[in-house]
């Protein structure tokens, strides 16, 4: 897990493990980093983070934030970053840093196939029961069933049914493999298969925002850009929004639809 270490003047003060999807660091109580300090703004800068990958965001301070010495916007972390606020630091280690994804433009986000639809698998022929050698005067004929000897509520010599599957449970959506199609501009109708943890969406320095691939199904979240992804025509806010088969995504101007695999 990834974590900060808060500093000044070289006085490691605490240790912060990003354990939320975003925190903020700021002056006022409510943030998940407090600096009191009057150098730092009510709501400073914010820590996005999704899997293994952290993004820092300056959230219109007054005095700015700094990384490794340069003023950002908006900053995907590296193991050792050192994050600077007034006379604080916040050293960001990561324990299993991961390159960041593919940051050209959308169409260069892009791997596209002829086709991506893999054809279900033919279903395996029966087997065919093996016959048991008969013994000479041994009758073929079925035996005739003999009441069964209960015990309580259980017969004996019979097996119990096996449990029957339960009803209306959905299968887990990370289960099923699923796919983004492009539905306007110049890549109108290809698809980009989610076979990645993290999927990079979008323009940088415009907007970006990811497509994580989680045990428990696909979360949209912004990244970069004054405007917030939109999701069947609903603007999202800075939290993960899990999608669900045939959302309508725009990004950047490009509307996609996301799509579950059978």
């Amino acid at each position: 897990m990834a974590k900060m270490i808060l500093s000044m003047d070289g006085l490691v003060l605490k240790e912060i493990p990003l354990t939320k999807e975003r925190m903020t660091i700021g002056r006022k109580a409510h943030n998940d980093i407090q600096i009191d300090n009057l150098a730092i703004s009510g709501e400073h800068a914010a820590i996005v983070t999704i899997l293994n990958d952290s993004f820092l965001e300056d959230l219109n301070s007054t005095n700015g934030t700094l990384v490794n010495g340069q003023a950002i916007k908006k900053h995907f972390l590296k193991n050792n970053d050192v994050v600077e606020l007034g006379k604080y630091k916040l050293k960001y280690i990561a324990e299993q840093a991961s390159p960041v994804a593919d940051a050209a433009d959308f169409e260069k986000t892009m791997v596209l196939r002829p086709n991506m639809t893999r054809p279900a698998p033919a279903p395996a022929p029966a087997a065919e029961a093996a016959a048991a050698p008969i013994a000479p005067g041994v009758s073929t004929a079925p035996p005739v069933p003999s009441a069964p000897k209960t015990f309580g509520d259980t017969q004996a010599g019979i097996p119990a049914p096996a449990a029957a599957p339960a009803t209306g449970a959905a299968e887990a959506p990370a289960a099923l493999a699923a796919a983004i199609q492009i539905l306007n501009g110049a890549n109108a109708g290809r698809e980009l298969e989610l076979t990645k943890t993290l999927t990079t969406l979008g323009k940088p320095g415009v907007q970006v925002a990811v497509i994580a691939k989680r045990p428990h199904g696909y979360f949209v979240t912004h990244v970069e850009g004054a405007q917030f992804p939109i999701v069947n025509g609903k603007t999202l806010d800075a939290q993960a929004h899990q999608l669900v088969d045939h959302d309508v995504i725009e990004i950047a101007g490009i509307k996609m639809e996301f799509f579950l695999k059978t």
